[in-house]
């Protein structure tokens, strides 16, 4: 989980492998999913974003947002219930909104284990209350084949990467066809996917209490430099930061 209290800050457009589960306990946000904006103002609705869906966010008033994140793999929510999160990311639901406020103190606390599972499951079957229903084909996202591998070449290639001239012999198509077919697909350039899967891991690297130094070239970086600039531009603080707020897994900012 991720807590943070932002004043003047703007993510860029990116993807997790995650599902982002939000509520705002303070101020008020403006985001896009997939090239559509959306605005959340208050603390009674409950954000959704899907994973591999690029997205972006940023402060909507002086005063900023105070934000509480969960990010839920697989076994909560199975990827194929991403297109209705598309589709409505904003979850005006007043239960889901008091059990996800529930859930974040037990899982701050060691020895709760057993509440927080309790909790999530019941998390988990709201939203697919949400989600698990019959979702329309979105114009432009029909799965290119082209689109796939090169997203595939990447994520096989997290630490060492891969150039464009190297992806182009692997698919046998042409440079700016692939680009072009890629952003089309995923609503974002196959370079900035890859710099947020690595900042992605960095997080979680972080978290297990990894050196910065260290971090920066297991997830792929070229140094602590170069972590240190896209990190703080997509998390709003640095590694050392972010590692040094970290208690029993509850981030603060």
């Amino acid at each position: 989980m991720f807590h943070a209290h932002f004043t003047d800050h703007a993510y860029p457009a990116h993807t997790h492998s995650t599902w982002d589960l939000m509520i705002l306990d303070d101020g008020a946000v403006d985001f896009a999913l997939d090239r559509r904006r959306h605005g959340v103002t208050g603390t009674s609705c409950v954000l959704l974003l899907p994973p591999g869906v690029p997205h972006d966010g940023r402060t909507a008033t002086s005063s900023g947002f105070r934000k509480r994140v969960l990010y839920l793999d697989d076994s909560v929510l199975p990827q194929r219930l991403a297109d209705g999160a598309v589709g409505k990311p904003v979850l005006d639901d007043g239960l889901l909104r008091h059990r996800v406020h529930q859930l974040h103190n037990p899982l701050g606390h060691a020895g709760d284990e057993f509440e927080a599972e309790s909790r999530l499951s019941f998390i988990g079957e709201r939203l697919r209350f949400h989600l698990d229903a019959p979702q329309p084909l979105r114009p432009g996202r029909e799965t290119n084949p082209l689109a796939t591998g090169l997203r595939e070449l990447p994520d096989s290639r997290i630490l060492t990467g891969i150039s464009l001239r190297e992806a182009a012999a692997a698919l046998h198509a042409h440079p700016t066809h692939l680009i072009r077919c890629f952003k089309q697909t995923y609503g974002l350039p196959p370079h900035t996917y890859l710099t947020g899967q690595r900042i992605d891991r960095a997080r979680r690297l972080l978290l297990d209490g990894l050196r910065p130094a260290e971090v920066a070239t297991t997830v792929g970086f070229h140094d602590q430099a170069h972590l240190n600039r896209h990190f703080t531009r997509h998390v709003g603080i640095t590694p050392g930061r972010y590692a040094r707020s970290t208690v029993n897994g509850r981030d603060g900012g």
